[in-house]
């Protein structure tokens, strides 16, 4: 199990990618609100399990957030199908934040991500998709 540590996420992260896509984060108030959101899990982290939400996923472990994230993915799909707007909004805001809990986790930056969906912009899906090494 591997546990966020007082320096979050961001420990052992290739600092100057991180920097470098920092830019790109607060071009937008999507992308402000999702680097504040990350940053706060990250100092949730290290949090006393008792008093945090974010601690206590981690000291569970990464298999619980994996099984928060499928289960937040999962009230999403219901909710497109059967739910009001509201709850749509308010199941993907769930999904979003356990996303970033587990990347958190992961040791995966919301910046990694983010340079991921740049480099795809513009790229046909289906053709990206055949573009992947075969499993």
């Amino acid at each position: 199990m591997r546990r966020c540590g007082r320096r979050g996420f961001l420990r052992g992260v290739d600092r100057f990618a991180v920097g470098r896509h920092r830019s790109a984060m607060s071009d937008t108030g999507l992308n402000q609100t999702l680097a504040k959101l990350e940053a706060t899990i990250a100092a949730r982290c290290a949090a006393d399990p008792g008093s945090s939400y974010v601690a206590k996923l981690n000291a569970k472990g990464v298999a619980k957030i994996a099984q928060k994230v499928g289960e937040e993915a999962t009230e999403t799909v219901i909710a497109a199908l059967s739910g009001e707007r509201q709850e749509l909004v308010g199941e993907a805001a769930d999904l979003l934040f356990h996303l970033l809990v587990l990347l958190g986790a992961k040791g995966v930056p919301l910046a990694e991500v983010l340079a991921e969906l740049d480099r795809r912009e513009g790229v046909s899906g289906i053709a990206e998709k055949a573009a992947r090494k075969p499993d």
